[in-house]
């Protein structure tokens, strides 16, 4: 059994910061990448922020230079910091890792989401 329990979500306003994070607990042998996705009202979920085992990083182009994934391996837990909010960026996250269990099987598990509310 494995759980994504993610924190830090809430009301910011416009040009705020907040830290979103994600900790992975359970069975787990090994995670390989983890990031986060939002789902927008009336939009389709899309990848925010994406980090491979191996420090690769990938960001949606709404969110370069503004947003940063990060891990802390020893705590199974990836992070993303976000600056210089916008309203655009309301939404639900949802943090995701693909995780390999003691079993040996992989899976992509997903968090439960957390929102995120920029509005003054």
């Amino acid at each position: 059994q494995v759980q994504l329990v993610e924190s830090g979500g809430g009301l910011v306003q416009p040009g705020g910061s907040l830290r979103l994070s994600c900790a992975a607990s359970g069975s787990i042998f090994s995670i390989n990448n983890m990031g986060w996705y939002r789902r927008a009202p009336g939009k389709q979920r899309e990848l925010v922020a994406a980090l491979t085992s191996g420090g690769s990083t990938n960001y949606a182009d709404s969110v370069k230079g503004r947003f940063t994934i990060s891990r802390d391996n020893a705590k199974n837990t990836v992070y993303l910091q976000m600056m210089s909010l916008n309203p655009e960026d309301t939404a639900v996250y949802y943090c995701y890792a693909k995780i390999t269990v003691i079993s040996g099987r992989w899976s992509d598990y997903w968090g439960q989401g957390t929102q995120v509310t920029v509005s003054s």
